[in-house]
């Protein structure tokens, strides 16, 4: 679901992701690397995956994330306005 607004979370889970394109995540990792709550990490990968942000490695025993190299021919218009955000808060 594409929201109009873009959070400073979603810009510190994107960084992250994006410094370390082909490496796969869990969202435990996400959340110790970037000091972001696990749930809030959690609602915020699986809203990437639906908007095709995110390529999903669904294994055991836990899923697996990385930014996909494909994001910006998924969905161009919330790629800009995410890379907008993250101009917006340096």
């Amino acid at each position: 679901m594409e929201r109009s607004e873009i959070s400073r979370h979603e810009v510190t889970l994107y960084r992250a992701l994006l410094a370390s394109p082909e490496r796969w995540f869990t969202n435990q990792e996400l959340s110790e690397q970037t000091k972001l709550p696990g749930r809030t990490v959690r609602l915020h990968t699986h809203r990437f995956v639906e908007l095709g942000m995110l390529d999903l490695a669904e294994v055991f025993p836990a899923h697996k994330y990385r930014w996909s190299s494909k994001s910006g021919k998924r969905n161009a218009a919330y790629l800009q306005r995410l890379q907008q955000a993250d101009g917006v808060f340096g």
